[in-house]
Formats: C-alpha cells, structure tokens, sequence
C-alpha cells in the first residue's frame, strides 16, 4: 500500500496521484488539510524524507511569515509543531512506500521509492 498526503487543489499532488494510480498502486489518500498530521507523524515522516523540518516547509505561506517561521532560533520542535497546527505549511505532496518517503516535485521523484 501507498500512501500519499494529498491537497486536491494542487497541480503536482494531483500528477502524483495520477501517476500512482496509472501504476496500478494500491493508494491510501489523506487529505492533510482535513486530518493534519501530528508532531509524532510528521517527525517520522522527516526521518523517511531524509530531511530537516525546514525542507518540508512552505515558505512562500502568509502563515509561514505571520508565525515568524524564518526565525534560525526556532528548533526543530517548534517547526514541526507550527506544520502540526497549519498543515497549509508542510510541502505537498508526500508518497510513502516501503519504509521510505519522497515529495512528488516533480510528481516523477516518488518513482525511486516504489
């Protein structure tokens, strides 16, 4: 099973799912908007990623500058916790598979991990 946090209202979210489910996956979605990921999943997906919080962040969001995210004091904690609460932060979209993760931007990067 695949599963991918999807935003219906984003171009390359919908690429990805399209391209899984054109692969003949199994696809689990979770719109992330409606059921937000928690502190404890976002820090396990960030260690499937590979990536610092700072990676998975949208900084291009009002609320990214409204919360004064661009702060280098704020720790890693306090990142993930901002993204727990205004998951319109966290980069979308995400694939799980097999133990590991991948952004799909280019909705073509997911393929390494199936």
């Amino acid at each position: 099973m695949v599963r991918i946090y999807h935003n219906q209202r984003c171009s390359k979210s919908r690429a990805t799912l399209a391209l899984l489910e054109g692969r003949g996956e199994a696809v689990e979605v979770i719109d992330y908007l409606r059921t937000p990921p928690g502190t404890a999943e976002l820090a396990g997906l960030l260690r499937q990623l590979g990536m610092p919080p700072r990676g998975l962040l949208r900084t291009g969001e009002a609320e990214y500058r409204s919360l004064g995210l661009d702060d280098p004091a704020l720790d890693d904690a306090a990142l993930i916790a901002a993204m727990a609460a205004h998951p319109i932060l966290i980069e979308r979209p995400i694939v799980v598979a097999h133990g590991k993760a991948a952004i799909g931007r280019p909705p073509e990067a997911v393929l390494a991990i199936l």
